[in-house]
């Protein structure tokens, strides 16, 4: 009798993470599906294992960026590096927005349908001027922007702290070593938290599936459809084109490898609590260096918004039908452009979709009155479009690391994943 008692954990232990993770959101959307509003009763589930993951966020990016600077030992390579990840990120947003519109002009999911929007729902938003974002990079107080979570404040910070390791040589080392120990903690700290995945994840669906039920749901069906074959699209032919295309790496791989966080990130609707779990994906399935993921995918997880974008491009032609609005070539154009350059604009500021979505919808005279339309249905959309954020933040990650030489291909090429 004892020893099919002691084979169940090791049966357990047997079966991958990520098979485990998209069990427990399966039975998920099923609990979730026949109790209906009672599924409420595992969101505590959901919300354990999202605090225990922001838990994570700002020792692990703090502590695996500043190793990752001081090892670098080039300023010139970090230089490059940073203007590749940004200039990869705004290609693929305009990307992005592409696909949206050319999804929602296609298949036309705002035509024949009549619903009514509240009047003056929405306000105007205005993102911040360039001068305010630039000068925001820099913290007036660190530890400030340590507690707050500041992501691109840490990131700035955590660069100073270790170009000046760097510099100062020998006498930094100690520094160093305290560091990757802490970073070594962090690491074991993710795998254990990470072990509670799967329960979390029942947690979060079941509550998500239980609350939308198909009242909320059928109305707004075909633009739902639509923003969720795009953002399928996106991830297919453009990620997977550029990781062949640029990287000369299999898409196959790495669309297994970033299983885990992809699960997370379409769980959790949060690019920067799904971060512990893309910098364990980057490192452990994709064979990229501490020193890379360590640096872009914290900057992608605030900067990079294809997702998003491929949200404004979906929703602004969906609101157009609907209203029986013509839009131009030209007005297309601007969408595409004016998104893009939003994206900029609103790095790392709260509520930066609502914002780039009223800026697209004013810059070709949609009301901003008719985002309420689609509002009841935005946690869908967000876990759609986290999905699609998180798994950019990788296809960067990845190609920057290869371009570096900074990509061990026998990890990447090799069937463990974790």
């Amino acid at each position: 009798m004892s020893q099919p008692q002691s084979e169940r954990p090791n049966l357990w232990r047997r079966i991958p993470l990520w098979q485990k993770i998209l069990a427990g959101l399966l039975l998920g959307a099923l609990a979730g599906a026949v109790m209906g509003e009672q599924a409420r009763m595992f969101k505590p589930l959901g919300d354990l294992f999202i605090s225990a993951i922001k838990m994570l966020i700002v020792p692990l990016v703090f502590s695996t960026l500043v190793i990752g600077i001081a090892g670098m030992r080039d300023p010139q390579k970090m230089g490059r590096i940073g203007l590749r990840t940004i200039a990869l990120y705004l290609l693929t947003t305009a990307f992005a927005m592409a696909i949206g519109l050319g999804a929602s002009i296609l298949l036309q999911p705002g035509v024949g349908l009549d619903l009514s929007f509240d009047q003056g729902a929405v306000d105007a938003k205005q993102a911040p001027s360039l001068v305010s974002v630039l000068t925001g990079l820099v913290p007036n107080n660190p530890i400030d922007a340590l507690a707050n979570g500041n992501i691109l404040q840490i990131i700035v910070f955590a660069i100073g702290l270790g170009i000046s390791l760097t510099l100062i040589g020998d006498r930094g080392e100690p520094v160093v070593r305290v560091f990757e120990g802490f970073a070594e903690a962090m690491y074991k700290l993710t795998e254990i938290v990470m072990a509670f995945a799967p329960f979390g994840v029942f947690g979060l669906i079941a509550n998500v599936s239980g609350q939308y039920g198909l009242e909320v749901l059928l109305p707004l069906a075909k633009m739902i459809g639509v923003a969720y074959l795009a953002s399928i699209l996106h991830v297919l032919i453009v990620y997977s084109g550029l990781i062949s295309l640029l990287g000369r790496l299999n898409p196959l791989r790495f669309l297994r490898g970033i299983v885990n966080a992809l699960v997370v990130a379409y769980s959790s609707a949060s690019s920067s609590g799904t971060l512990p779990v893309s910098l364990r994906c980057a490192q452990k399935n994709l064979g990229i260096s501490e020193g890379v993921s360590s640096f872009v995918l914290p900057v992608g997880a605030t900067i990079n918004m294809d997702g998003t974008a491929i949200y404004q491009g979906v929703v602004a032609i969906f609101i157009a039908q609907l209203l029986g609005v013509d839009l131009s070539m030209t007005d297309y154009g601007m969408i595409i452009v004016t998104g893009t350059l939003a994206s900029i604009g609103t790095a790392g500021v709260p509520g930066a979709g609502l914002i780039m979505l009223s800026i697209v919808m004013s810059q070709v005279g949609l009301p901003l009155e008719a985002i309420g339309v689609v509002a009841g249905v935005d946690r869908i959309l967000d876990m759609a479009r986290t999905s699609v954020n998180v798994a950019g933040d990788l296809m960067v990650t990845t190609l920057v690391g290869k371009s570096e030489g900074e990509l061990d291909r026998t990890v990447y090429d090799g069937d463990n994943v974790v």
